[in-house]
């Protein structure tokens, strides 16, 4: 076999990271009854959702978690993207 055949076959992970708010995975241990611990994951809640941005007069696929979800219906998608912009993430 040659090695390319391998290279190909392998896909890319996305990362696990919001485009808003930067949450990202967290380290941590299982901890069973007898106190033996494991190292676990602690992912975080992402959906991919389009957002209609008017100002803009475009769409907007972003990766966000629940929670930026929830603000995004309290303050509105203009509100969030433009302070997201002043802390400097590429929207």
């Amino acid at each position: 076999m040659n090695f390319s055949t391998f290279a190909n076959s392998k896909k890319k992970k996305m990362s696990k990271v919001c485009q808003v708010s930067r949450k990202r995975v967290m380290i941590g241990n299982n901890v069973s009854h007898a106190l033996n611990r494991t190292k676990r994951r602690f992912d975080v809640n992402l959906i991919t959702k389009r957002f209609f941005i008017p100002e803009e007069n475009r769409w907007v696929k972003l990766k966000i978690s629940t929670s930026v979800l929830r603000t995004i219906n309290r303050k509105g998608i203009s509100a969030v993207i433009k302070d997201a912009r002043t802390k400097g993430i590429v929207i």
